[in-house]
């Protein structure tokens, strides 16, 4: 009986960020176990049909790791193809998306088990009952078909993150993805899991709120002996919220400026915990590398941030890390979510000028507004079905949802435009100012941008976007990046700024 399992990762929109590191977790303790591990990326290699045809010719199982949306159209033509050339062959698909909705995923007759959440300990099982031809049944964490019926296996219980093998970074050609993406990068994860439970988000769903993470010391450790292991220029935290403790992150940059590690980091965070943080901590960040932070602040509306479920964030908070980050040289990006259900126009508007007036007073603030997304499983789609929000009903249904600019039905028509439209003035705002206050520029390139920069200004404060000659000035245009990365703080094209 064969060894070999291959894992593959869709190809994914945006920018290339690194090898696939929840594929390199799932390896490890298979081959720890004697399994022999094959990894694709598909992001990484145009031609991953052809490979994944020879892999598979002599492989145990045949597992896929997917996101909700642009994801799952690759991933469901990967495995009928796969299923086309080796009907036999176990498909496994696993990762958020099919872990929040597991029988709707096994409907599909390409999809033979699903393994959900925490997937390293369910996954190695899985493969140990195939090569040993037993059955699935019984196998904690896992899904699968008998017969065309689904059975669900147990729940397992989530491991602490220090108990799993260390994520088998070795298989990775750091080359390869440099070639691609022109640096040496790679995500990382000190952590996995969010105390809060804000109504939009899947974390809480995934994780039942449970905080999982590497003490300080290791993620330390670890992250310079990698840094100078295999070159590296950035490391990308995964976490969905670094900052839970606080004095761990703080002793994580000490250890990283003791070991002389150089290498630049960023992660995501919520601005309330950071501005539990003194200065010196947060300078502390800065001196260790950390070069850009994301946060969810989502909305500049008290009222709104309450019905979002996040008590825990205030207008007060955002204003005062991004004096924090400012003071000690580190980039912010704000995400900022439009369309809320239960959202106002007065919500929107004062959401626009508070981050105008934050764009005003920090140059180190960008922003990635994003059209509010309805994903599987999160607290609010009882409120979203009442509203006439339709929840897809296969899989194929949820990959056709537009993470980037999602039409929903309470926000259609003028509505719809007015918003698109300022974004494209707050992003154009925040580009002109930044412009302003760049060195080495002539006084009259100067004032010509304070000149374009002042009714920009005044129609983000006051909500006022129809009509929008400005928008249509060829001249500007190149200024539109509407988005930016909530890992990175790079720039990414989105269609809400269109107009």
């Amino acid at each position: 009986m064969s060894r070999k399992v291959v894992l593959f990762l869709p190809p994914y929109t945006g920018g290339l960020i690194g090898p696939p590191l929840s594929l390199l977790s799932l390896a490890s303790p298979l081959r720890e176990a004697g399994f022999e591990p094959r990894i694709i990326d598909g992001a990484l290699q145009p031609d991953y049909l052809d490979r994944l045809e020879k892999e598979i010719q002599d492989c145990l199982c045949f597992g896929i790791s997917l996101l909700t949306g642009p994801m799952i159209p690759k991933a469901i033509g990967v495995a009928r193809h796969v299923k086309r050339l080796r009907p036999d062959l176990p498909v496994i698909f696993g990762g958020w998306h099919p872990s929040l909705l597991p029988a709707q995923t096994l409907r599909e007759d390409y999809v033979d088990a699903v393994v959900l959440h925490q997937g390293e300990l369910t996954l190695l099982e899985t493969a140990q009952r195939l090569a040993a031809g037993s059955s699935l049944d019984f196998v904690a964490g896992c899904w699968f078909k008998r017969n065309g019926r689904i059975v669900q296996g147990p729940d397992r219980p989530s491991s602490a993150l220090s108990k799993l093998p260390t994520p088998a970074y070795d298989l990775v050609d750091f080359d390869a993805y440099e070639a691609k993406s022109g640096e040496r990068s790679l995500p990382y994860a000190t952590s996995v899991g969010c105390p809060y439970d804000c109504s939009y988000c899947t974390d809480a769903v995934f994780y039942n709120r449970r905080f999982n993470a590497y003490d300080a010391r290791r993620v330390a450790d670890e992250m310079a002996e990698l840094t100078q292991r295999f070159r590296l220029q950035k490391i990308a935290l995964v976490d969905s919220n670094f900052l839970v403790n606080t004095r761990r992150a703080a002793d994580i940059a000490r250890g990283l400026i003791a070991s002389g590690a150089r290498v630049e980091w960023t992660f995501q965070a919520s601005t309330d915990l950071l501005c539990r943080m003194n200065d010196a901590d947060v300078e502390a960040l800065a001196e260790s590398g950390v070069t850009h932070i994301g946060f969810g602040t989502e909305s500049a509306s008290e009222p709104l941030l309450l019905k979002m479920n996040k008590q825990h964030q205030h207008v007060t908070d955002m204003y005062e890390a991004a004096r924090k980050c400012r003071n000690a040289g580190i980039r912010v990006t704000y995400n900022l979510i439009f369309g809320y259900p239960g959202e106002t126009e007065a919500d929107r508007a004062e959401t626009f000028r508070v981050m105008s007036d934050i764009n005003d007073r920090f140059t180190n603030v960008s922003f990635s507004p994003n059209i509010f997304t309805p994903y599987p499983g999160i607290p609010v789609w009882p409120e979203l079905r009442k509203l006439g929000m339709k929840e897809p009903q296969s899989l194929a249904d949820w990959g056709e949802i537009d993470l980037k600019g999602n039409v929903l039905p309470w926000m259609r028509g003028e509505t719809y435009r007015l918003v698109q439209r300022g974004v494209a003035f707050l992003m154009l705002k925040t580009e002109v100012t930044r412009a302003v206050r760049r060195e080495h520029q002539s006084p009259a390139r100067r004032l010509l941008l304070e000149w374009i920069g002042k009714p920009l200004s005044w129609r983000v404060k006051n909500y006022c976007f129809r009509f929008p000659v400005e928008l249509g000035l060829a001249c500007v245009r190149r200024w539109l990046i509407i988005r930016r990365s909530l890992l990175t703080g790079r720039g990414l094209s989105f269609r809400l700024g269109q107009s």
